[in-house]
């Protein structure tokens, strides 16, 4: 089958799911790609806290931050919620950095992140980024401030009027009533972008080895698997991942790298229009849809 055609193909496949996506793949050894509208941008939900792990630990690598000191976290006092770690604790903990680095980045913990972004803020975050060479992601808010919609407000019973004002309240051009939702208010980045960061953080770049080492580290240890993870992980592969999830976003990028040596990076942005939480069949969908992508790639290269 053509690209053309797969591409077209795989649009008719989201579309019938309920879905627009960014996506892209990219052989990190040839710099081959192809993708879908891999330039459409989207806020970027949790897929911040990669961008917050290399800041963190550029800090550390400098000598500026000591990874070893404790920050301690009182229930209530960070803002920020989530359905993991810190951010379900009812007592105070203290948390030694390189470890909120786990919790934040692995686990995906909010509070742990929001503790991070105490020490090194979304401004601070972007401008490391900057200074690196990474263009086109862009951070500009806490998780506590990302997680503070009015259409989380809504009681557990009524999550679906939740995400059918996140839907409903969207434009074309990706503006929205909603600030945690407007590219142009929330942190952001397309599927281009995210790739583009993933191959800096796999393949030699301006971010110093060790801190691409330890970042990755924490990628493989991603205990959030469900979304590309079955599509991508294997017993002759390695699935490095971080998700990203906002209402009705449903995000995941990554970095599958096979036994025969050929590394992808992988990007797949996606709002639904489908006003629900648990979505099995999208998030199905997007795996499908990437792997198809990334088979077009490896077919061209075995």
């Amino acid at each position: 089958m053509t690209a053309e055609r797969l591409v077209r193909d795989l649009r008719h496949d989201l579309d019938d799911a309920g879905l627009r996506g960014s996506f892209l793949v990219r052989d990190l050894q040839s710099g081959e790609e192809i993708g879908i509208e891999p330039d459409l941008v989207f806020p970027a939900a949790s897929l911040v806290k990669i961008p917050l792990a290399i800041a963190i630990l550029e800090r550390i690598r400098s000598g500026d931050l000591d990874g070893a000191t404790y920050v301690e976290l009182q229930p209530g006092r960070l803002a920020a919620t989530g359905p993991t770690g810190v951010s379900k604790f009812h007592h105070p903990v203290s948390v030694a950095v390189d470890d909120l680095l786990y919790l934040s980045t692995s686990v995906s913990d909010n509070t742990a992140a929001d503790a991070l972004f105490t020490l090194t803020s979304p401004a601070e975050v972007t401008s490391t980024l900057r200074r690196l060479g990474i263009r086109g992601v862009t951070v500009r808010h806490t998780l506590s401030d990302l997680t503070d919609t009015p259409a989380h407000r809504f009681d557990d019973d009524d999550a679906d009027l939740a995400h059918a004002i996140a839907i409903a309240a969207g434009t074309d051009g990706h503006g929205h009533r909603i600030p945690q939702l407007d590219v142009t208010h929330a942190s952001s980045g397309s599927a281009r972008a995210f790739v583009d960061l993933l191959q800096a953080l796999w393949a030699p770049s301006s971010i110093a080895p060790e801190t691409c080492a330890r970042v990755r580290e924490l990628m493989a240890n991603n205990v959030i698997r469900q979304r590309l993870g079955p599509d991508f992980s294997s017993d002759v592969s390695r699935w490095s991942s971080k998700t990203g999830t906002l209402l009705n976003l449903r995000h995941e990028i990554g970095v599958v790298e096979h036994s025969d040596g050929q590394t992808f990076a992988v990007a797949a942005l996606t709002e639904s229009r489908v006003a629900a939480i648990n979505q099995p069949g999208a998030e199905a969908t997007m795996a499908r849809v990437a792997r198809a992508l990334r088979d077009q790639l490896r077919s061209a290269w075995i």
